[in-house]
């Protein structure tokens, strides 16, 4: 087998994030969830965009923040994800390649609009989501480019992207191809709203296609339905060769082959917007993992990581996570 040229390709929502500072009385008047993602059409993201005022605007989806981590840490990374030929899929281009991310999925001349994320952040750094995925939900099977997932050391699905047919096709033919390849396959469940959809399938994928799996606390304890972490902790342990369980400020439980690694948070300069805290954890865990690192140390990495996005607002990191993660030691 030849040494990938990518550490990692992620598929996923190729999408714009647009995020604001509110109160909690806002999401209230807004009828929207607090701390949770909800889908929305275009109609209501137009609505909310308009009441939100003052926004930021950055490229994100979940996935394609992971992989501008995996960018900024100094490795070769890819994107799957579709856009609409219109100004956000510009845009969400420009930015994913200005990072040195190879994007080379053709965008869609017809359909929907690109998606996007409208992202309110609260007083207490929590954020919730109005999600208008648009373009985003038309990747295909065709969109996979089979040559770049056997370049790549692993590559990443995302969870919340697991919902039309065409697009879990798409996984299944890169998961595929990545073990084809003799390479390996990550999935992040992305939300406890997605598990509670696809359970079933989403165990199904753990046990049969993944080679490293991505959970917060809530996310695990719903794809096991049972009541704790430490009975989701011994569920996992027998169905994934590797699990990298996030737990927030208590820090994150790696799995490898049963055995069990506790790795402390990494603490941030100050708690602003814990937006892509999860999406940067998987970011510094695989850079580490597909550069030989051990469990402990890809966990390190991953928090060091999920340290410096909650520490300002937006889903990706503003300095070159390479040199903050070697000033740690790594």
């Amino acid at each position: 087998m030849s040494a990938p040229e990518f550490h990692v390709v992620g598929l996923g929502n190729a999408i714009v994030d647009v995020l604001a500072h509110a109160e909690d009385t806002f999401l209230v008047a807004n009828g929207i969830e607090k701390g949770a993602m909800t889908l929305v059409d275009e109609a209501r993201a137009t609505e909310l965009y308009d009441a939100l005022g003052q926004t930021v605007q950055v490229s994100g989806g979940s996935a394609a923040n992971t992989i501008a981590g995996v960018g900024s840490l100094g490795g070769k990374a890819a994107f799957i994800g579709k856009v609409r030929n219109d100004q956000l899929g510009t845009a969400f281009t420009h930015d994913i390649r200005s990072l040195g991310v190879a994007f080379d999925t053709s965008a869609a001349d017809r359909g929907p609009a690109t998606g996007r994320c409208l992202i309110v952040v609260s007083p207490d750094a929590e954020r919730s989501m109005s999600t208008y995925l648009g373009a985003a939900q038309d990747l295909t099977p065709d969109d996979v480019d089979v040559e770049v997932i056997s370049k790549s050391a692993i590559t990443y699905l995302e969870g919340y992207l697991w919902d039309p047919p065409a697009a879990k096709e798409a996984f299944v033919k890169a998961a595929k191809a990545a073990h084809d390849a003799e390479r390996q396959v990550a999935l992040t469940l992305s939300d406890s709203f997605c598990v509670d959809r696809y359970r079933d399938e989403f165990r199904d994928l753990v046990k049969g296609n993944v080679d490293i799996l991505f959970a917060n606390e809530a996310e695990i304890m719903s794809l096991y339905q049972v009541d704790t972490f430490d009975e989701a902790l011994q569920a996992v342990r027998g169905e994934a060769r590797v699990a990298a369980l996030t737990r927030s400020a208590a820090g994150s439980v790696i799995v490898v082959d049963g055995e069990v690694h506790v790795v402390d948070a990494d603490k941030p300069s100050a708690l602003v917007d814990t937006t892509g805290a999860g999406d940067q954890f998987a970011a510094g865990f695989m850079f580490g993992w597909s550069t030989g690192r051990s469990p402990v140390e890809c966990g390190r990495m991953g928090s060091i990581c999920a340290a410096e996005v909650i520490s300002h607002m937006g889903p990706r990191p503003e300095g070159a996570l390479a040199d903050l993660v070697a000033s740690k030691g790594l």
